[in-house]
């Protein structure tokens, strides 16, 4: 007969053994004494990767970053009672941006609910509109089969990476004890669940339409955030090329930076899509979309405001139309729908349409002062990852990050763009990735400094823009108001020297552009964990 706790480590290690077999390295453990059996089940499984992380909220975000980097899901482990409500942010945001996360919750048992008992509260639908599925298990028992929860495993698996990767919760009481009385045995890793899941492929029937509407008129592309795949940018620019059409391509496409032709890609646009009369003239008679709507307003409002025909090729099952202007749906993959309808015959536009572009675009670049992003830019090596936080971070980049053949991979919580847990995702991105650079604001860094401590280890230098609290409201209505600098640009004392010390970072202070790319080289040099604040006040 088995005794409770060993039943529980059981149960806990059979399903841990199949979220390995289905190919999952890494989990995220907040300590806890409910959550116990799966925490030794993730400990003692040696082909786990296990990241402890005291504070749930900043464990869920590192768990986002690894997920985000890796593109498969993570694991996150929280104790019962408020200790899983934390995850909420990071959850809401994995959702909204596709990002694959399995949330376990361990919980009291059924006798246990609704009747006081303490750190006990109804977990089951908990993060229920954010979710892609939910499963709420029963108390392990007696004589369960294990093929049952290796196949769970391999179902939320899937559930969390397709057709539209997202965070799955799992919430799994235990009865007590948790602790076995012997170790537990048993825990071979099953054969892997062969699943194969076909890219969704354009309407041959659309296709051929649209090669007639689009072929010889002037258009555009716009590309905001989308994962990279092999051969997407390359595809791409083809057909930008065959249609002679600039690309307005966002930094969280990827098409900014790296070898691919970059000859119809335009940058500078913020720089110049706000000067009204100077690009009335840019009207196009369509818009082919890929990817996240625009995070900027120029963009947003050149998107929304222009083409009678509006067309959205995305994979996963979104609606991203928040301008009411979409004419054209395709559920398809961005590089089959290219590769398809570069096999139709194509004319390009006016010789005029791209030359215009392109002379807004030299303007704009000609107009550049040093600043930081391209000091940021230069100095970073090649491959590197690149996590930009989001309010004036992201927008300052969209404006100034010029475009260059070094491949670098940048990310940002663009989903639901939060300043919160900005760090702990960067930070997991480094867990994942290595080499990471975190570009971010000095409210956003103090809104996570507790995500300082997830860096220990890791190759990451996070650099805190410290312009004296919420630089974004500078410029939104908002600055008009009397009250605005106590409730809207909220300047801060924080000593980010002695927080960086605190969780054993180095640190450094740069009051310039040529200082900071002096300070991150020689960050980037020498490895480790980092702070670099840039004064600008």
């Amino acid at each position: 007969m088995t005794d409770t706790g060993s039943l529980n480590l059981q149960w806990s290690q059979a399903m841990i053994a199949g979220f390995v077999a289905a190919g999952i390295t890494d989990a995220v453990i907040s300590p806890g004494s409910r959550s116990t059996p799966l925490a030794l089940a993730m400990l003692r499984q040696p082909r786990l990767r296990c990241h402890v992380a005291i504070d749930e909220r900043s464990a869920a975000f590192f768990g986002l970053g690894i997920a985000k980097a890796q593109r498969r899901p993570a694991l996150l482990l929280a104790t019962s009672g408020t200790a899983p409500a934390n995850w909420l942010p990071a959850i809401i945001e994995a959702s909204h941006s596709g990002v694959p996360l399995i949330a376990i919750s361990a919980d009291r048992p059924p006798e246990l609910q609704a009747c006081g008992a303490n750190q006990t509260v109804n977990q089951s639908a908990m993060f229920a509109p954010h979710m892609r599925a939910s499963h709420a298990l029963g108390a392990p028992h007696p004589g369960f089969d294990p093929g049952y929860l290796h196949r769970l495993a391999a179902q939320i698996h899937e559930q969390a990476s397709w057709p539209y990767p997202g965070p799955v919760h799992i919430n799994q009481p235990f009865r007590e004890p948790l602790l076995p009385v012997a170790p537990a045995v048993g825990d071979d890793i099953p054969a892997r669940l062969q699943a194969a899941h076909a890219r969704p492929q354009p309407d041959a029937q659309q296709i051929a339409e649209l090669a007639k509407h689009l072929s010889g008129r002037p258009g555009v592309m716009v590309c905001g955030e989308m994962p990279a795949n092999p051969g997407q940018n390359a595809a791409l620019a083809e057909l930008a090329s065959r249609l002679a059409c600039p690309i307005l391509a966002e930094p969280l496409s990827g098409l900014r930076f790296g070898p691919h032709d970059r000859s119809h890609v335009c940058v500078g646009y913020n720089r110049w899509l706000d000067a009204g009369a100077a690009h009335a003239f840019l009207k196009p008679e369509w818009i082919l979309r890929f990817g996240a709507f625009p995070a900027t307003r120029n963009l947003q409002n050149y998107v929304s405001g222009n083409a009678a025909m509006h067309i959205v090729v995305d994979p996963w099952p979104r609606w991203i139309d928040p301008s009411r202007q979409i004419t054209h749906l395709l559920r398809a993959d961005p590089t089959a729908f290219c590769q398809d309808l570069l096999r139709k015959k194509l004319e390009p536009a006016a010789d005029g349409w791209l030359a215009a572009f392109s002379a807004q675009e030299k303007r704009a670049m000609q107009d550049r002062e040093p600043d930081h992003i391209a000091a940021v830019l230069d100095a970073l090596p090649a491959e590197t990852a690149l996590f930009i936080g989001n309010s004036l971070a992201i927008r300052q980049l969209d404006s100034l990050s010029g475009h260059a053949d070094k491949t670098l991979h940048l990310y940002a919580n663009r989903g639901a763009s939060g300043i919160d847990g900005n760090i702990s995702t960067a930070a997991g991105i480094a867990s994942a990735k290595g080499r990471t650079v975190a570009l971010i604001g000095d409210l956003t860094c103090q809104h996570d400094i507790g995500g300082l401590a997830l860096t220990r280890g890791l190759d990451i230098v996070i650099v805190t823009v410290n312009n004296g609290g919420g630089g974004i409201f500078d410029y939104l209505p908002q600055h008009s108001l009397p009250e605005f600098i106590k409730g809207w640009r909220t300047p801060q004392e924080v000593d980010f020297e002695h927080a960086a010390l605190a969780f054993g970072l180095s640190y450094q202070c740069a009051q310039s552009t040529s200082g900071l790319h002096s300070a991150l080289g020689h960050a980037l040099s020498s490895g480790g964990a980092h702070l670099i604040e840039l004064k600008q006040l």
